[in-house]
């Protein structure tokens, strides 16, 4: 073989190997995950009902990849995204040892956690915003990581010792329902709602197709709580 053939081979076997590996295995706690998240919504759904029967909390599979806890007026969504992914050079998860000493540990599945308005999949509001509140990094040691907004992020960053099993996930998930119940829908600025169309009008009419999502119109920090 010439050296450009063994050195495919070479980043094959070490490489593609390993983004599958990774794959499979973020494949697999995904399975787990929709695991717990039923267990969660059918042990909160009991709860809640016996204080106020209006309550409900419900649990949804759109797909293999997609699943959904309803909860009031909030749905979260977990999506498996379908690729492996690579930590930046900028990125703090370089300043550890832990993936200094073995740079393969930096390949990581991902799960995306976003919130939408229950409104929105009830009335198919399909222009309607929703927002990424967190994302899961899992790597092939099955250690984690979460990015993300307020408790999302503080809680869940001990990439080095993390290990994303049952008691973890159970944990990420009540997280996650707890920020997205506190992230309130807020009005928009009067200025960027004071114009509109008889043609928006007649259509919102017909099919409640006006845009909204919980923070339309404001500037939506990644790192900071602040909403301007």
């Amino acid at each position: 073989m010439s050296n450009a053939e063994e050195l495919i081979i070479q980043t094959l076997r070490e490489k593609a190997s390993l983004k599958m590996d990774v794959h499979k295995l973020t494949m697999d706690v995904f399975q787990e995950l929709k695991h717990v998240l039923r267990e969660v919504t059918n042990s909160l759904s009991k709860k809640v009902f016996a204080i106020d029967q209006r309550l409900k909390i419900e649990y949804y599979e759109d797909s293999p990849l997609s699943v959904q806890i309803r909860t009031a007026g909030d749905v979260i969504v977990f999506e498996m995204h379908t690729n492996v992914f690579y930590f930046d050079s900028q990125h703090k998860v370089w300043n550890l040892s832990y993936t200094q000493e073995d740079q393969s540990r930096a390949f990581c599945g991902v799960i995306n956690i976003y919130n939408f308005l229950a409104d929105t999949i009830k009335f198919r509001r399909t222009n309607d915003v929703g927002y990424l509140i967190g994302r899961i990094f899992l790597n092939k040691e099955k250690h984690f990581m979460v990015e993300g907004k307020r408790q999302m992020g503080f809680l869940y960053n001990n990439f080095s010792t993390d290990i994303f099993d049952k008691d973890a996930i159970h944990e990420v998930i009540l997280s996650a329902v707890l920020y997205s119940l506190n992230f309130d829908l807020l009005t928009p600025p009067y200025e960027a709602v004071q114009e509109t169309t008889f043609n928006q009008i007649s259509e919102n009419a017909q099919t409640i197709n006006a845009i909204t999502g919980k923070r339309l119109g404001f500037r939506f920090h990644k790192d900071e709580d602040q909403i301007e």
